[in-house]
């Protein structure tokens, strides 16, 4: 095992670390983090948990529209009252009157009522996550391309957007767990994402950090520990790249009773040949 002060964690690049960032000017709604609704300089936090619980459920779908039963389903986790739909039609007539003192008139465009269900109309770049995604597929493109110093740049500024968990003020039923579940997992790609272009730049010794604190969100992500390996290995720490390779299988070992893959057990063999770093 590497030892305690390799595998500390430290302040730099958190993978839950609040970092500023928007969607850009104007109304907005942030979900990267605490929910928010922007409104140029002014941030507010809708209040009321159900209200909240509301507004998420759109957030996650933008443009789509969620039927009375999601919604239901959401907030009474299938156990819902007698009252349900009328007592969801009040938390959307209060989420209204919240978005038209942001708005004023302009809100009734961005909640919209639409046969049984509502939508949440945000015009493109008014969501952090779609514009996270935005930034994603840019980052690929560039890498693509082989320029590797602009995908980093991009990634940069896709994961600044994030200020902790995602909806991390927001109770969650079995809807929007998943929903969140999917968003980490698009936050994780580009951690990788980003690592790969770092690593295709010789930053080897820069990714080593990053690689244990997402690791330690992550311990069973050989792909992650497959970097960590060959990144101490190429930085000329070989026995520390023993030692990460050693402490993989004990996880794999005591938490899922496998092996490692045959990707890791090719790197282990590779350095112990005393195969180059370069």
């Amino acid at each position: 095992m590497i030892s305690q002060q390799t595998l500390r964690p430290t302040a730099h690049h958190d993978p839950y670390r609040p970092v500023a960032g928007t969607a850009g000017d104007g109304f907005g709604v942030r979900i990267l983090g605490p929910l928010q609704v922007v409104n140029g300089a002014s941030t507010h936090r809708p209040r009321g948990p159900k209200v909240r619980k509301v507004l998420a459920l759109l957030a996650v779908r933008p443009r789509d529209i969620i039927d009375l039963d999601t919604i239901v389903e959401e907030l009474w986790d299938g156990a819902p009252p007698a009252t349900a739909v009328s007592t969801v039609r009040t938390h959307v007539y209060h989420l209204r009157q919240e978005l038209e003192r942001e708005l004023g008139s302009a809100a009734r465009d961005v909640l919209v009522t639409e046969g049984s269900g509502y939508a949440l109309h945000l015009p493109p770049g008014r969501l952090d996550l779609e514009e996270f995604t935005r930034l994603c597929a840019q980052a690929r493109a560039e890498l693509r391309a082989g320029r590797r110093e602009a995908a980093i740049q991009t990634l940069d500024t896709a994961l600044g957007l994030w200020r902790g968990r995602p909806l991390s003020d927001v109770s969650r039923g079995r809807v929007l767990a998943g929903h969140v579940a999917r968003i980490e997992d698009l936050r994780l790609r580009a951690q990788e994402l980003r690592i790969e272009a770092a690593m295709g730049l010789g930053q080897h010794r820069e990714v080593v950090p990053d690689l244990i604190r997402l690791i330690a969100v992550d311990p069973l992500n050989e792909w992650l520990h497959a970097r960590l390996i060959d990144a101490l290995h190429r930085s000329g720490r070989r026995g520390d790249a023993l030692r990460a390779f050693n402490h993989v299988r004990s996880v794999l070992a005591e938490e899922l009773g496998l092996e490692p893959s045959e990707d890791l057990r090719q790197l282990q063999h590779h350095i112990l040949a005393g195969g180059s770093a370069a």
